[in-house]
């Protein structure tokens, strides 16, 4: 079966994208790694030495990215459903994060060490409906939210990608209650048309600040 015009459109699109041809060209898994860049060049959060935790990391570019900035004294430890080819300076977990089996592994990989930062740029497959849509993006960010709430290191950050629209708001009032500051980013690679954006939540509070 031939692909549709909508397809070949998209794919036009893709490929005439920059932020793809500078990816090709850099020698990066995908073109996300500019959103992750652009915000790293703005607030600072890979430092060296740091310990990050990578959630829905395939293809890896995100990984990819961070391993450079964390250098040989830091450590990244990428989780994801799908298999990631191997990457210099990352440890991958195959499997669901929400399972006991996976986080388990997880927490066995980290051993004493506490996590500076976790990172997810997780989205939902788009079916176009935002009555679907919204929920499942809602879900993803929360998953993201609670795992940083049981492994960040305090003072540590969460990174995660989220999308405007109903219960947003809330979670931004409840991170704003759990880190001492929460920002909403836009990097240039996030397509214009998209209503994706990136929520940063800097200085995770003592656990038991409400």
């Amino acid at each position: 079966m031939g692909r549709s015009k909508s397809s070949h459109q998209w794919l036009k699109a893709h490929f005439d994208d920059e932020f793809v041809k500078r990816a090709q060209r850099d020698g990066f898994r995908s073109r996300a790694v500019y959103k992750l860049e652009e915000i790293q060049q703005k607030d600072r959060l890979l430092r060296p030495g740091s310990v990050v935790v990578d959630l829905g990391a395939a293809p890896g570019g995100w990984s990819q990215y961070a391993a450079r900035q964390l250098g040989p004294q830091g450590r990244i430890i990428a989780l994801d459903i799908l298999p990631m080819e191997d990457l210099p300076g990352v440890e991958f977990i195959e499997g669901d994060f929400r399972e006991d089996e996976v986080l388990d592994s997880l927490m066995k990989a980290l051993g004493s060490a506490t996590v500076d930062l976790v990172m997810s740029d997780m989205a939902p497959n788009i079916s176009g409906m935002e009555a679907v849509d919204q929920p499942r993006s809602m879900y993803l960010m929360e998953l993201a939210v609670d795992f940083a709430a049981n492994v960040l290191c305090k003072g540590g950050d969460l990174l995660f990608k989220g999308f405007h629209g109903e219960g947003f708001d809330v979670l931004i009032r409840n991170l704003r209650r759990q880190y001492d500051k929460v920002l909403i980013r836009k990097p240039k690679a996030s397509r214009p048309r998209s209503r994706e954006v990136y929520v940063l939540a800097k200085g995770r509070k003592t656990p038991n600040v409400s």
